[in-house]
Order: structure tokens, then sequence, then C-alpha cells
């Protein structure tokens, strides 16, 4: 039976001060301000985050604009290209901008859907053999704004993967976020950034003039990287934050492959007493290159003292992290080398202890349903899984 951990929470609310260093944290780092009185609602698996995307994309009365890395085949597929099509029809400015290669596994049925509407259908950086260097930084962006007022972001994918409710293998754990207030207009400058890219222009309409009214009692501070040669602002936030850890932090990640700095600042962190806990897909990962290229590192981490977890029931791709109870990083960015290097993302830093609440609940749920790591099991591994992790290890920051 494998070992379960108690979460505490802290019950007593932060001082004022604490919120102001952890604010003061990224913003010093990034030069990016947050932005105050923000509603965020969790939507926890596809049965959550799929009605509520769609109901606002039907609410719809202006605008919706819409980026996505994933957009693959099947039911909701065919169910989000007919709602986009229907927005468009009835007199909504529908823009779309998917990545050339997240996806170019669309079906048909619903390319055909956006084709034949009034839909404005735009592919991120579509491969060109004579420019593969370039064609390697993708947009992993996920955004979703209707009428310049709501928006989501996360990790979802548009495919029958995400659908359910993490039941079995076929229902993928996901969590996504529905934003209301000012930082609904960061998360738009994210799609206006890779709109601009493809147009040279800014979206039909313009910029935004004016701030959005309050919305609940968030603090958000909305960070877009792009390809870069060095760390992205996205891998400074994590930086930032995890360095100023006290007592722990909960990492929920599909694809955990960083760069040996992260590993070493986790490390660090669990030296000063740090509780660091990291749930991963378990048997039912969907890519057997990461599942080689993280064993050496987790297990490093969990020499060091740090509390590792499989997840079992299905493919977990929900990405998260909270520190101390008291900031949540959300969004569309992995802990792995393309997210914190390669390719466009967008990240949120909350802090809200209501969001943060909820989210480590989710955490402690979700490791109800893991195994968790043995370090004497990960030391007997066979040498032929060690052979090959070691013949995968150069591809890290490329996974």
């Amino acid at each position: 039976m494998p070992i379960k951990m108690e979460l505490d929470h802290d019950e007593s609310p932060p001082p004022e001060e604490e919120e102001r260093r952890w604010i003061a944290t990224t913003e010093s780092a990034l030069g990016i301000p947050y932005v105050h009185g923000n509603a965020v609602e969790v939507l926890r698996n596809g049965d959550a985050i799929f009605p509520s995307m769609l109901e606002a994309i039907a609410s719809a009365e202006h605008t919706v604009e819409f980026l996505t890395f994933v957009y693959w085949s099947g039911g909701i597929a065919e169910r989000f290209a007919r709602a986009l099509a229907d927005a468009a029809e009835r007199g909504v400015r529908v823009s779309v901008i998917l990545d050339a290669f997240g996806a170019q596994a669309i079906s048909s049925e619903a390319l055909a859907l956006l084709q034949a509407s009034p839909v404005e259908l735009r592919w991120f950086r579509k491969i060109r053999p004579w420019r593969l260097r370039r064609s390697a930084h993708r947009t992993h962006r996920k955004v979703l704004i209707v009428d310049r007022r709501i928006g989501f972001t996360g990790g979802v994918g548009i495919a029958d993967e995400w659908c359910g409710d993490a039941r079995n293998p076929s229902e993928w754990r996901e969590t996504h976020f529905r934003v209301e207030g000012p930082a609904v207009l960061g998360l738009w400058s994210a799609f206006a950034g890779n709109w601009f890219e493809i147009e040279a222009s800014i979206p039909e309409g313009g910029a935004p003039t004016e701030e959005l009214p309050p919305a609940g009692d968030a603090s958000i501070q909305v960070v877009r990287s792009t390809a870069s040669y060095g760390l992205s602002d996205v891998a400074m936030v994590f930086h930032g934050l995890i360095s100023r850890a006290t007592r722990r932090i909960h990492i929920t990640t599909p694809y955990f492959v960083p760069d040996p700095t992260f590993v070493q600042l986790l490390r660090d962190r669990i030296e000063a007493g740090v509780a660091v806990e990291i749930l991963v897909p378990g048997p039912h990962i969907d890519s057997n290159l990461v599942r080689l290229a993280r064993t050496e590192l987790l297990q490093g981490l969990l020499q060091a003292g740090a509390t590792i977890w499989y997840f079992q029931p299905t493919m977990i791709h929900a990405k998260i992290m909270t520190i101390d109870g008291q900031v949540a990083c959300i969004g569309s960015a992995n802990l792995n080398g393309r997210s914190l290097r390669q390719d466009d993302e967008l990240l949120l830093t909350v802090v809200d202890r209501a969001l943060v609440r909820r989210l480590d609940d989710d955490f402690r749920a979700d490791l109800d349903r893991a195994e968790r790591m043995s370090l004497d099991r990960a030391r007997r591994r066979p040498r032929w899984r060690r052979a090959l992790e070691k013949l995968v290890a150069p591809l890290r920051r490329h996974l």
C-alpha cells in the first residue's frame, strides 16, 4: 500500500507584509506589475472545463479570441469548431490561432467547420523545411478570451483525451482556470502577441483602452514568455518564488525534465527545511522519452529528501505549483526545457489564499490516487533501463 502524507493548511491569514513580499519577488525580477481585483475559478477535468468554455463562447456578444497548441480530433473538437463557427455566423468577430505543429492532427471535420465559417483562422509558424530552427519554437499557450472580459487558461487541449472526469485511462486529469477582472487584459496580450507575429498587426478592434472592473480578491501577475536562448521569464518566476519558499512546495507537472540549475534549486530548498512534493504521471504517461529522461532527476531529488508521487488512474496533464500555501503558479508552462527556454508560454502568478487552498486540496485528492516513489525501487532499476536513460539524457533540454 502506498504511504499517504498529511498536508497541512495555514489557517491564520498571512500578514499583508508577507503578501507584499511575494508580489515584490516577481515584480522586481521581471518588472511586470501585479493587477488586483481578479476572480479565478478552478475547473477540474473536462466535465467542468469544456462546458464552461463552450458556455462562454455561446454567450459572446462582440469577440472571441482563441489560441491553443493542441487541437486534435473527436467529438469535443467538432463541438468547439461548431461553437466557434456559430458565434462567427451570428456576427461575433472570432479569431483563432492554432499552432501548426501541435494542431497538425486536427480532424478534417473540425477543420472544415472552421474554414467554411467566417472564423478568422491563422496557423502559427507553419513547418518549413528551410526554416527548421525557427519551426522548433512553438506557441504552447492556451488562451480563450470572450468579449475581452472573460478569460481562460491552463493546460487543456481540444481533444477527446481531455473529456470526462479522470476516471480511467481514456480521461486525462487536467486543471484549467476561468478568470475575470483586470488580469484578462494580460491574457489578451498573450493572444495578441502571437497574432501580431502572424499578421504584423494588432487584432481587429485594436488594443483595449479601458481597465476592467474588479471581480474578486486575487492579485495576478501575467507573464508571457517567448523563445529564448537563456532562461525565459517563466523560468525566472519559478526560480524567484522557489528561492523564497520557507515551508512547502507542491508541484504537479506532466513533463518533469528541468535543467540542472532548477534541480539544484529544489535541492537547496530541501536542505533549508522546505518540504518538496512532486506529482507526475505514472503508468499512463503519454511520452516514453520523458519517462526515461525524468527518472534520474527524480531519484536525485528523492535522495535529497523530496517526496515524489506517480499518479495512477490516467495521464495527469495539470501544470500547478503552490508555495507556502500563499502563492500559485498556473498556466500553460511545464517544468521542462521547452517551456523554460524554447516555446511561447503563459504563466499566471497568483497571490490569493482561497485559490491556493483549493489547489492544495486538489493536490491532496490526487495523492489519494497516486503511488509514492520508493528510493529502493528506483535504485533497483535494471541495467538496460539505466542504459536507455543515459541515451535519452542529452535530449532533456528539447523534451
